[in-house]
């Protein structure tokens, strides 16, 4: 309450009754795998070459189909994707002593750090108190020469670093100058540190490894208990706001799991995961070699729920380094075109009807087409109803591989599609977001008031962006938040309950066409 004591003109600021609410993103995508090599904790990746600068080349799918997922991923529209690594319970880093106090490390775990190579050299600028190092990775396979210039040569990934110095005070501090940069290393410091002596060759990081434990649901599941910059898999991911798409591509993997129950472990955790924390959606696939699906439930590999969506078959893709092809999962095609239709359309619009891109485009043989299996619009009256999503060979009509599905496979009819469930996950983080400002506030009529208005804006935009039905604003949504939503004990224990209704958009997914015939004579 502001004090006016003496004569005078005050100036004061009034709070705006409305408070704005940005929308939340929703074209972020998570990922949970195996890669070549990289750090083990969750990283923003935007593009396939920065993919593989943290995380090296494409894999067997066999092994991982991660790589492959997230390549589908921006090839269908995606633009950002949270990647965790995961490894083996007992894998280790190679590391090597670089010089007294001074210590590299690999990013990661794994074998893969025994292929790193670093070389102290003079410096250009100041050799007496400065060095150079030169990063080398070597792919898996290549043997190294012994000249350093024609390994430099020989290297997948060559990193430099001029003019460092082991001084904490200079602008070139070997760590500060390394750690943020480098996708292969860090460096750590223990004590005094002395300044490298330079070699006439790479000297090998050791002691890393694989591991020998068998991979289980438990690696990829991670641990919600571990501190937050040790957390690994789907629990690295559970702690990223953005997301709001999750997809592990392996927990089909037969391979990688050949207990059906870690398979089974890992989608019900991505899917518990999207439940419990409301802001995020399952993307799930189905193994290979189910062709003729039935109708029953349990050849789907978790219960019913709201935030699931399941795509079939498998698709095709030609591998470039074995000049054949290979079959992968969907879901990481499918997260792409969801991220695509977010951006280009909004999340209340249905993500389907959209051409799959990153596959084969033609049959190669007659058991070599873009799909593991060519769905007929019979045997999808089949899998529909049953909340199984099909991409389906249209390229008879000219209309290539399309994405023919948007269920959920929720048995609630209310959240049947995925982009209803997925426009109110929006609207919940966002107005959850904009409304912080309420905690702590006065729980009086004028914060009801701010509170209504705030929202009824914020819909306001959704409504007039095609997200919700309805001719007038009184038909797409209401906002009601006073003496009907709160009783007096409500009040009391500071609890300001707010009720909002909307009416969301469904997708046309029967479009009925009715023709007749009629004479000029009868006008009808």
């Amino acid at each position: 309450m502001p004090e006016y004591l003496a004569p005078g003109t005050y100036v004061e600021e009034v709070r705006s009754a409305v408070v704005p609410i940005q929308g939340v993103g929703t074209s972020t995508a998570g990922f949970v795998g195996l890669t070549e090599r990289g750090p083990t904790e969750a990283l923003l990746i935007t593009s396939m070459p920065e993919f593989q600068r943290w995380y090296g080349d494409l894999l067997d799918p066999a092994r991982s189909a991660l790589p492959w997922s997230v390549q589908g991923f921006f090839a269908n529209g995606g633009q950002r994707v949270f990647v965790a690594r995961v490894t083996r319970g007992d894998a280790k880093s190679a590391n090597l002593a670089l010089s007294d106090g001074l210590t590299v490390t690999a990013h990661g775990a794994g074998e893969w750090g025994d292929r790193v190579r670093v070389w102290v050299r003079a410096s250009s600028k100041d050799p007496a108190n400065r060095f150079r190092l030169t990063v080398a990775y070597l792919a898996a396979g290549v043997q190294p020469d012994g000249d350093p210039k024609k390994l430099i040569g020989q290297a997948a990934v060559v990193e430099d670093y001029d003019g460092l110095s082991v001084n904490p005070k200079d602008s070139r501090y070997v760590v500060g100058a390394i750690n943020p940069a480098s996708h292969l290393i860090s460096l750590s410091v223990d004590g005094t540190v002395t300044k490298p002596e330079a070699g006439e060759n790479f000297t090998v990081l050791g002691g890393g490894a694989d591991g020998d434990a068998e991979m289980t649901a438990k690696e990829f599941i991670g641990d919600e208990n571990a501190p937050s910059n040790k957390k690994t898999g789907l629990a690295a991911l559970a702690a990223i706001d953005e997301i709001s798409i999750l997809a592990v591509p392996d927990a089909v993997n037969a391979q990688l799991f050949p207990n059906l129950a870690d398979q089974n472990a890992v989608a019900e955790a991505v899917v518990a995961q999207c439940e419990k924390l409301h802001d995020r959606f399952a993307v799930l696939d189905i193994a290979p070699g189910k062709g003729n699906l039935p109708s029953d439930q349990n050849r789907i590999p978790v219960g019913p729920s709201e935030f699931a969506a399941i795509y079939y078959p498998h698709v095709r893709v030609f591998d470039p380094r074995s000049r054949t092809t290979q079959l992968l999962p969907p879901s990481g095609f499918v997260a792409g075109i969801y991220a695509f239709n977010d951006v280009t359309r909004g999340v209340h619009k249905a993500p389907a009807n959209y051409e799959v891109r990153g596959i084969l485009s033609t049959d190669l043989s007659p058991v070599e087409g873009p799909l593991e299996f060519t769905v007929t619009k019979g045997q999808q009256d089949i899998l529909n109803p049953v909340g199984i999503n099909v991409i389906r060979d249209f390229r008879g009509q000219g209309r290539g591989i399309r994405l023919w599905g948007a269920r959920t496979i929720s048995d609630d009819p209310d959240w049947k599609y995925v982009n209803v469930r997925r426009l109110f996950n929006f609207v919940e983080e966002s107005v959850d977001e904009g409304l912080q400002f309420v905690v702590f506030e006065p729980n009086s009529p004028e914060t009801w008031d701010r509170v209504r208005r705030s929202i009824s804006v914020f819909l306001e935009r959704v409504w007039r962006d095609g997200a919700l039905l309805g001719e007038k604003r009184e038909e797409a949504f209401f906002v009601r938040c006073d003496r009907t939503t709160m009783s007096t004990d409500d009040i009391l224990n500071g609890r300001l309950i707010c009720l909002v209704g909307l009416a969301a958009v469904r997708p046309a997914e029967f479009v009925v066409l009715r023709f007749s015939q009629f004479t000029v004579e009868s006008g009808n």
